[in-house]
């Protein structure tokens, strides 16, 4: 089992930046992606990123391409979620997850099998 505990959300305006974090624990040592998704009210979730917990290669959405960055700190078992230049419409809840596959389908929701429970963000115009 791993175990997944997001923070960092709030209220910012547009423009502005915030930065999620996810702390991992558990069997970390079968976890080979960490992904981060969203969910906006009314819409399925999506991807946002994602990242290799070995080789820490990465992988982006094109709609947060450029503004949002994915980093891990292996020694604090910690995901994070760097967002700057908020839009309103990134608004959601963000998801922390994690899968034991590193590939083609780490853009997929079902390529993880363990997600942490949410964090709220809402970017004001």
């Amino acid at each position: 089992q791993v175990q997944l505990v997001e923070s960092g959300g709030g209220l910012v305006q547009a423009g502005g930046s915030l930065r999620l974090s996810c702390s991992v624990s558990g069997r970390t040592f079968s976890t080979y992606a960490m992904g981060w998704f969203r969910q906006a009210p009314g819409k399925e979730r999506e991807f946002v990123a994602a990242i290799s917990w070995t080789s820490g290669s990465t992988y982006y959405a094109d709609s947060v391409k450029g503004r949002f960055t994915i980093s891990r700190d292996n020694a604090k078992n910690a995901v994070y979620l760097q967002m700057n230049s908020l839009k309103p419409e990134d608004t959601a809840v963000y998801y922390c997850a994690a899968g034991d596959s590193w590939g083609p389908t780490v853009g997929e929701l079902y390529n993880y099998d363990y997600w942490g429970q949410g964090t709220q963000v809402t970017v004001s115009s």
